[in-house]
């Protein structure tokens, strides 16, 4: 595996914190600009998961998903009833 490389045939369970972090700054640079959300709303998103009970270790307990992530995709809603995100 090269050094700076996620191993796609591995679980996140093995990669090292650090590893993790840079696959998801890599993902996150690497995502099509047109289906992003813009930045201010990005930013307001993970501001809302921040203040969520669900979030945990940058997981959301009520489905499962990478908030950081999905915050990202202009079209991802919170999965929560009533919502966390405002828009």
């Amino acid at each position: 595996m090269e050094k700076n490389r996620f191993c796609r045939r591995c679980l996140l369970k093995e990669a090292s914190p650090e590893d993790y972090q840079k696959y998801v700054e890599r993902f996150i640079k690497g995502a099509d600009p047109s289906a992003r959300a813009e930045e201010d709303i990005y930013q307001e998103r993970l501001k809302a998961c921040l203040g969520c009970e669900k979030l945990s270790a940058g997981t959301c307990l009520a489905c499962g998903c990478y908030v950081e992530l999905r915050a990202l995709a202009r079209s991802s809603r919170c999965p929560r009833k009533p919502s966390r995100w405002k828009r």
